[in-house]
């Protein structure tokens, strides 16, 4: 029964992840459907993030009040309106209508979830779970692919949606198989503590900076992959352009399988530390000045395996680095961070892009990259003080 409740957990993250690449992949043709500049692409991206934001800080409230399973299916429905609302969508303007779901639904299934396995599951656990993210991630992309050969952009988020509805119907009927879990989950919610407590924990704050720093860069990939490709190399259909956008996801989602291997053995930091070093290679082969895709299609794998660890690692650590009591909170504020660097930093790019041109993007992520890493050692150190005090 046990794995049987893994393999409905493994499908919701599937779920977080289909949504989270159609926009990017489908925005080069979006964008003159709606006859709009490429640099709108942004507002959406930051409409749909700061609903994600809202969710993840009522999450602490709402995981306390709500059984996991009641947050999954209600956060899953809401995912399924916003996409098939983004399908009937004929002006620009009709977007920001369903970006409310669209961006409420994913914040709280990552909180509700995230706080889950981390307080019941091993780091390799963790690190599957969000391979499986990875792995909506990438098959979104190559839907929208499919559906600008042979429909229309409307099309592949209406096929996403109906995926989704089926995901939802699978997550209702598996309500008894969370029966085992509810009442040690009731108690732990019980004794968890409050935002305002948790912001004054050492080390908080660090892993917030380190968190926002990471999704920073990691939703610019999201969005602009593909718009990278249209704007620096010739000779590249549509279609191929659309399904580049799982680039970056299909590096994720691999180097989330390898991670998961080998995390119970090497640990979340040692897996941090050399997830920056591949993340800085495969930057360096996007930087590569050629007309060519092939460097940049490698770099983009590349650098999505290095970020792999990344997130699962962060969210992984937080029981152990501020107690159970705290992960609530952490996790919640954690994903705030995350979704305010998603909210604000692929717009801010979009508009340096306008002005400096797409080449600059490799720079903008190898930014954030190094401040994900500065801080996240110095959540470390503040993290280790407090226990050596204690």
């Amino acid at each position: 029964m046990a794995s049987l409740l893994l393999a409905i957990i493994y499908l919701v993250f599937i779920s977080l992840g289909l949504p989270d690449s159609l926009l990017g992949s489908a925005w080069p043709v979006m964008q003159g459907v709606f006859n709009v500049p490429s640099s709108y692409a942004g507002f959406i991206y930051m409409a749909i993030a700061f609903m994600t934001i809202i969710s993840a800080l009522v999450s602490p409230k709402v995981i306390k009040r709500f059984e996991t399973k009641w947050i999954i299916s209600f956060s899953v429905f809401l995912s399924v309106i916003g996409l098939a609302g983004f399908s009937f969508c004929s002006e620009y303007w009709m977007l920001f209508i369903f970006v409310v779901p669209y961006g409420l639904g994913a914040g709280a299934i990552d909180s509700a979830v995230n706080h889950y396995v981390a307080n019941n599951f091993s780091g390799s656990v963790m690190n599957f779970l969000h391979c499986f993210y990875g792995m909506g991630a990438v098959i979104s992309p190559n839907i929208m692919a499919l559906a600008l050969k042979y429909a229309r952009w409307n099309e592949g988020y209406r096929w996403v949606s109906f995926i989704q509805l089926g995901i939802l119907f699978v997550c209702i009927l598996s309500f008894p198989l969370w029966k085992k879990n509810s009442t040690t989950e009731n108690e732990e919610k019980n004794q968890s503590a409050g935002i305002r407590k948790t912001l004054l924990h050492p080390g908080v704050m660090f892993t917030m900076i380190a968190f926002f720093s990471y999704c920073s860069g990691e939703a610019t990939c999201f969005l602009w992959t593909s718009s990278y490709f249209a704007g620096t190399k010739s000779g590249i259909s549509e279609e191929v352009i659309a399904s580049f956008g799982s680039l970056i996801f299909a590096g994720l989602m691999i180097g989330r399988i390898i991670s998961g291997i080998v995390s119970n053995k090497a640990g979340d930091r040692l897996l941090i530390r050399a997830g920056f070093i591949i993340e800085l290679f495969g930057i360096i082969l996007i930087i590569i000045p050629t007309s060519n895709y092939y460097y940049a299609a490698a770099g983009f794998i590349i650098s999505g395996c290095g970020m792999g660890p990344v997130y699962p690692a962060i969210q992984h650590m937080a029981p152990v680095n501020f107690g159970k009591k705290y992960s609530a909170s952490v996790i919640g504020l954690q994903m705030a961070s995350a979704y305010t660097g998603t909210t604000f930093m692929p717009m801010i790019f979009g508009h340096l892009q306008q002005v400096f041109g797409i080449f600059i993007m490799p720079y903008y992520v190898l930014l954030f990259s190094l401040l994900n890493i500065f801080f996240l050692e110095i959540t470390f150190k503040a993290v280790d003080k407090n226990f050596e005090e204690k």
